[in-house]
């Protein structure tokens, strides 16, 4: 049990001297979700049946972390040597392989792929001016052991909440978190200081802190990382808050469909308590916090604040007019302040090195660090986290090494179904929630899907408005209908039945659901239509006058042809679903058009190029 501020610093300098006097060498490996489905655990179990085969106990230290964001090369470890102070990360690591690292220990290992190899710093947080890419959320995943809380204590775990609580009022956090510029990182970019203000000031018994989990947009895998990597980081940060604004209860609301986040954050809870970070006195002080999970459904709709406190108050998920906004009027009409887990993350942090440390990160309008969720046709997929105002080339073709097999870059999705699509023309926009805004796209909560040109625009637009429809709570017409009608005329586009006056009534539409719909998910779900006409206005126009689909993605817009190359091998014929291709063998063979339900599996198995896309 922790006691106070002072025992707590004393007993972090204890466990890292006593981690110093350990094993020299440090084998970390990324089991995070992306990890175990990429098959580390063989890895892991083979690593640690070296060491022991060379009863080298005393040498190497073998510690399973979080997501390290490096999903384009899992399994992945990290070999830390305590005493040169180097770092090996190696990448697509097979079981076959431990031996090699082993014998290798702080020096690279033969034939194992090498991602990178440099000085180790365990203070990551400081290795941000000038960087690239610059760990401030995720400054532990990847780093310690999510499942040892002595781990996230000799990275300066709970010295915040230590700080917050015997050096600083309730008005001094909150002011501190509102001079970082901190703002909210799940979408809106709201000012995290301003509405924690708003909490504080209201006067009442009951007061929630609320950290919305529930991650729903396609390609993004942030929060879950963060959750999976580095869970008492956000407990942490939540007790500040409550500290902040008056709370005494917390609660997680997240996906059920996370069960490994779930899992972690269970026993994080679970550890806190015992030592005294969460539950009556806090470190031997008045101030008491607790924490609760609340499991969601998978509602997209629900990770709109008002949704998501109807959902845990056990209504149906669905969005109601503001305000009251929840800082005023929240959970069971109590004042109430929802951050998303990223919002959170950035909060320890800031407490416990001060706002001038944070603002320094970014730029003076938009401080500190974004984390993405890089996927799609990038070579290097997984997560990456730059300081605000990096540009979409920095993230593209920097961190993420480029389009993939050499492919020339068309668009990139930023915001998830709410955001929109940019070109080449703006990869050097700096981003930031305004920039971002003013090509009708949005920041999101960092999901960002980059596209070649094998992807039509039109179709990508019809893809997200479909996930749309799905995931509408349907409780006001604009979103449940408008939305359904949008849908309809791309779908009429995708098919060359769309006229121009399809396009006229696509953007009147567009604009009067932006205009009238009850939430932000139903204001902003046109944006992928109006971003991708505006920016892709000669896609649109060819889908309606020439009838065709330069991708060859909509089926009826393409045709698949055999030419003179073909050698009358028969494949295709015999993997035609619908037997619509015939001839002879050795002989050219043909398509009969009428029958073809333009699958592509005859252009895909043919070994020749004799079957062209048209």
């Amino acid at each position: 049990m922790i006691e106070n501020a002072k025992h707590l610093r004393e007993h972090a300098l204890e466990l890292g001297m006593r981690q110093a006097k350990g094993p020299r060498t440090r084998i970390l490996v990324s089991m995070g979700t992306c990890g175990i489905a990429a098959d580390t655990e063989p890895v892991l179990a083979a690593l640690r049946e070296e060491i022991s085969r060379r009863d080298l106990q005393d040498v190497f230290e073998v510690v399973e972390t979080g997501c390290m964001g490096l999903c384009h090369s899992e399994p992945s470890i990290e070999v830390v040597d305590g005493v040169e102070g180097t770092m090996t990360l190696y990448g697509n690591v097979v079981p076959g392989q431990a031996a090699a690292i082993i014998e290798a220990g702080p020096y690279e290992a033969a034939g194992v792929e090498v991602l990178e190899r440099t000085w180790y710093c365990p203070e990551n947080e400081e290795n941000t001016n000038g960087a690239l890419q610059a760990r401030v959320v995720l400054r532990n995943s990847g780093r310690i052991d999510p499942e040892n809380l002595d781990s996230y204590l000799i990275a300066g775990g709970y010295q915040g909440l230590a700080r917050a609580l015997t050096e600083m009022s309730p008005e001094e956090v909150g002011g501190e978190v509102r001079e970082s510029g901190l703002r909210g990182r799940g979408g809106g970019g709201f000012p995290t200081g301003m509405k924690w203000g708003f909490a504080a000031a209201r006067k009442a018994r009951d007061k929630f802190v609320v950290c919305n989990a529930d991650e729903g947009d396609p390609g993004a895998f942030m929060d879950r990382a963060v959750l999976e990597g580095d869970p008492h980081c956000v407990l942490e940060a939540m007790a500040i808050a409550g500290y902040a604004v008056g709370a005494s209860q917390g609660i997680i609301y997240i996906r059920a469909e996370y069960p490994l986040a779930i899992k972690r954050l269970r026993k994080a809870i679970e550890q806190a308590r015992e030592n005294g970070f969460l539950g009556s006195g806090i470190m031997g002080g008045k101030f008491s916090f607790d924490i609760d999970i609340k499991y969601g459904a998978g509602a997209f709709v629900c990770g709109e604040e008002t949704a998501l406190i109807h959902s845990i108050e056990g209504h149906r998920g669905e969005p109601t007019f503001k305000p009251p906004f929840p800082a005023v009027s929240g959970l069971w009409k109590a004042p109430t302040v929802v951050n998303n887990v990223e919002t959170f993350a950035n909060v320890p942090a800031i407490i416990r090195r001060g706002a001038d440390w944070f603002k320094q990160i970014g730029l003076p309008e938009c401080t500190g660090t974004k984390v993405f969720a890089l996927a799609g046709k990038v070579s290097k997929v997984g997560l990456v986290e730059v300081p605000m105002g990096a540009t979409l080339h920095d993230i593209v073709y920097g961190v993420g090494g480029g389009i993939r097999d050499g492919r020339e870059f068309k668009a990139v999705q930023t915001g998830g179904p709410s955001g929109g699509c940019l070109k080449a023309d703006h990869l050097q926009t700096p981003i930031t929630y305004e920039t971002l805004r003013a090509l009708d796209s949005m920041m999101g909560s960092g999901g960002m899907i980059v596209m070649d040109s094998d992807d039509c625009m039109v179709n990508v637009a019809k893809f997200f408005l479909d996930f749309t429809l799905d995931e509408s709570c349907g409780k006001c017409t604009p979103c449940r209908i408008g939305n359904k009608r949008l849908h309809e005329m791309l779908t009429e586009v995708c098919a060359g039945r769309g006229t121009q006056e399809t396009l006229a009534k696509l953007k009147n539409l567009s604009h009067t659901i932006k205009d009238t719909a009850l939430c932000g998910l139903g204001q902003t779900s046109p944006n992928p239509v109006l971003s991708t006409m505006l920016q892709f206005e000669d896609e649109y126009r060819e889908h309606i006058e020439d009838k065709k689909c330069r991708a060859g993605v909509c089926r009826h817009l393409i045709s698949y042809v055999i030419n003179d190359d073909c050698v009358g091998c028969t494949l295709c014929a015999r993997n035609c679903p619908v037997d619509c291709i015939s001839g002879q063998r050795r002989e050219k063979h043909e398509i009969d058009q009428d029958k073809c339900i333009k699958c592509g599996v005859c252009h895909s198995l043919c070994k020749f190029h004799a079957i062209d896309k048209r």
